[in-house]
């Protein structure tokens, strides 16, 4: 038997195909958008609005994944671990997505000129005990895992799939010309960090200090600078996930 959802899944896999949107994007999005009501349990008219108004605000916002656009933006940043889940939010809203994590810890973004999607994103401590669990929780209401940093899992999913119409982005800013986006810790901890580093050159360079020397500092130095901003927030995310379990 039809169930309601399937009828409203139809609609708008029907509006869509009416608007030129790709038989492989429809499919993409009506499983999101179905992964998402698993989870929240809400009939699709109340959550998303009728199918085909729904449909005329998602026809051709969402470019399939990985396809390659010509057009598209694409803006690398990075920020440290008390500053990014707020960067996250301020440029997921101006419809950066994020592709993935590069080997020093950046975002790699991309912006479609036809897909004026909003974003929003999550951090989550996704340790070898952890992982398994944090997937199966997070996956059914549409989050994607976007990238990995240390100990933590970075998460996305367009605004589009909870906000309705409200996840499209009217109008694009110009993409920002900065790249590093630092907290106050965060410079704090950098100047602690760049006042070891220069003080050893200088020792070096009256000789108090050998070249071996130098190396040596340096590399504690930026050891005790990773594993302290890394153990702060580490403990600030424990505290915050009990809080929300206990809550």
């Amino acid at each position: 038997m039809t169930t309601e959802s399937d009828r409203y899944f139809t609609e708008l896999a029907d509006a869509l195909r009416t608007t030129g949107v790709p038989a492989e994007q429809i499919a993409a999005t009506v499983e999101d958008l179905r992964g998402h009501l698993s989870g929240t349990g809400t009939p699709p008219e109340e959550e998303f609005g009728p199918a085909t108004a729904f449909a005329a605000q998602l026809g051709g916002l969402a470019p399939l994944p990985g396809e390659p656009d010509g057009k598209a933006e694409s803006w690398t940043w990075t920020a440290d671990l008390f500053n990014d889940r707020r960067m996250l939010a301020v440029h997921g809203d101006q419809g950066w997505e994020v592709e993935s994590l590069d080997a020093l810890g950046r975002f790699v973004c991309r912006r479609s000129a036809t897909a004026a999607l909003r974003w929003e994103y999550r951090r989550e401590i996704i340790g070898a005990r952890r992982r398994a669990r944090v997937l199966a929780e997070l996956e059914p209401e549409g989050w994607e895992l976007c990238g990995e940093w240390l100990v933590y899992g970075y998460f996305k999913r367009p605004r589009a799939a909870t906000a309705g119409p409200a996840g499209a982005l009217d109008s694009r800013p110009a993409a920002p010309l900065r790249q590093l986006f630092l907290s106050r810790r965060g410079k704090a901890l950098l100047a602690v960090w760049l006042v070891v580093v220069v003080g050893a050159m200088a020792a070096t360079f009256i000789g108090t200090l050998g070249t071996g020397g130098l190396a040596i500092t340096v590399a504690l130095a930026s050891m005790v600078f990773a594993l302290v901003t890394s153990q702060l927030e580490t403990a600030k995310g424990r505290v915050d996930q009990d809080r929300a379990t206990s809550s």
